[in-house]
């Protein structure tokens, strides 16, 4: 008996071991390949090995589970509710911040120092003078509102309104005012930081317990000389506010700081602002409109950041052609409606055997649902396309990083690069003949913007 068990064990390891030794080569040269990509982290770098199994066993074991699912763990091109932090709250009002983009992929490498970040702030209501160790450009998506920046010498307001574009430069002190009776005041800010890559801090001179004041971090004798004023009267000042940095304000004390002009030397002004809706649109029709902001328009708000600004407003049921932007990475973030978003990305592929390289690259499909506050990078070079839901308009700031000489090239439509191509590229390029070609290319006469697709994906779920 004891012979037989000893038997029966060798046979179990001879088989395991031959099991193991029989895996599919090309599996093996995709777990290989897995091992390579330094990019990955160990989620998907899991997710990798995963698919490699997949290959060998022909059963998907994906099947069935849902794209939004999928775009929870694996997608670091969207980015959520969850990926904002708060870096300033109270009853009144509240900023937020979005998460570093290298923190969730080193595929983001290339806008490492921008952050994305929010003000949203009651009717009637003050945010404390402060100012932040970075450049940044913000935009109106709701509601009116006064800006006010002041230096050693002068003092500039400026009334705000929906579609406002504004240049903060790095180190301005600034406060803003919410005028309205009803609507709530809602900035998207795109920031730069000038010291820490990706890390940018507020501070605030006026203030005392809460928002703390920086000139509590002094010593008294410090400050007893600097103001010439006594120990007990300044820690009565300093002391005193314990609030918040978002206030609520009288009915006088906003009819004060609002509408009025910029003060400076012998009363000159200058405008700092200027509004999307103001620009020529480039693209218009029944089915949405699209201004563009090129960094050249606006020298000395975005030439020297290099950043240009869109407004995408889309019909509700309708959508925009695939497109890819020839040199900005665009940082979309969705102001209102609803909707998704599809892009053709070649980084998250699954990995192809070393036998098939030359078939070239492969591309995956990042999916999302959009709704308000949901922001998206689209790398350049990378086709994308939004489509608005059916029972709302869908409206969306897009921050284009490398702004100057960006192209958008359409990839459908009337004007659709591929309708370039001359006879013989088309051929070769399709294996098929140019008509065939032209049935499809020329088919669609609107212009960047179309009616959507019938059955619209992402409405509650996502699904193939």
């Amino acid at each position: 008996m004891r012979a037989c068990l000893v038997l029966f064990a060798l046979l179990l390891v001879s088989a395991a071991t031959v099991a193991l030794g029989t895996r599919d080569p090309e599996v093996q040269q995709c777990r290989e390949k897995c091992e390579s990509e330094r990019h990955l982290d160990k989620e998907r770098r899991q997710r990798c090995f995963q698919r490699c199994e997949e290959k060998q066993s022909g059963d998907d074991i994906m099947e069935g589970r849902s794209e939004s699912e999928e775009e929870q763990g694996q997608n670091p091109y969207v980015f959520e509710d969850r990926h904002f932090v708060t870096g300033m709250q109270t009853q009144h009002g509240r900023i937020r911040i979005l998460q570093k983009f290298t923190d969730r992929s080193e595929l983001l490498r290339g806008i490492e120092n921008y952050r994305v970040a929010t003000l949203e702030i009651d009717p009637q209501t003050f945010v404390v003078p402060s100012h932040w160790d970075a450049d940044s450009v913000f935009f109106v998506a709701r509601g009116e509102g006064t800006l006010t920046s002041v230096w050693e010498d002068r003092r500039e307001s400026y009334n705000l309104k929906q579609g406002d574009i504004m240049r903060m430069r790095a180190g301005t002190t600034s406060y803003v005012i919410n005028q309205d009776n009803n609507e709530r005041l809602i900035l998207v800010k795109l920031v730069k930081p000038v010291n820490t890559p990706g890390n940018f801090e507020a501070f605030f001179g006026a203030g005392g317990e809460n928002p703390e004041s920086f000139y509590s971090a002094f010593s008294n004798e410090i400050l007893e000389a600097a103001f010439n004023t006594k120990r007990d009267r300044l820690q009565r000042l300093f002391g005193q506010q314990k609030q918040g940095g978002i206030l609520k304000a009288s009915q006088e004390q906003v009819r004060a700081m609002s509408h009025r002009q910029e003060e400076g030397r012998g009363g000159e002004s200058k405008k700092g602002t200027f509004n999307i809706y103001s620009q020529r649109r480039t693209h218009s029709n029944q089915y949405g409109q699209l201004y563009v902001v090129d960094p050249s328009q606006h020298r000395q708000q975005l030439q020297d950041l290099d950043i240009g600004i869109s407004l995408l407003n889309i019909t509700q049921g309708a959508m925009t052609a695939p497109l890819y932007n020839t040199k900005s990475t665009k940082i979309a973030v969705v102001v209102e409606g609803e909707g998704y978003f599809e892009m053709a990305c070649p980084h998250l592929s699954q990995p192809q055997s070393e036998g098939s390289t030359s078939r070239g690259p492969s591309y995956q499909k990042v999916t999302t649902p959009l709704r308000q506050g949901t922001v998206v990078v689209i790398p350049a070079g990378h086709p994308s396309v939004v489509v608005a839901s059916k029972n709302q308009n869908l409206q969306i700031v897009g921050f284009e990083i490398n702004g100057s000489n960006n192209e958008k090239i359409p990839l459908a439509g009337r004007r659709n690069v591929i309708n370039q191509l001359e006879r013989e590229a088309k051929e070769l390029a399709f294996g098929v003949s140019e008509r065939q070609v032209d049935e499809v290319f020329k088919a669609q006469q609107e212009e960047f913007f179309f009616k959507g697709p019938r059955h619209q994906q992402h409405q509650g779920r996502s699904d193939e």
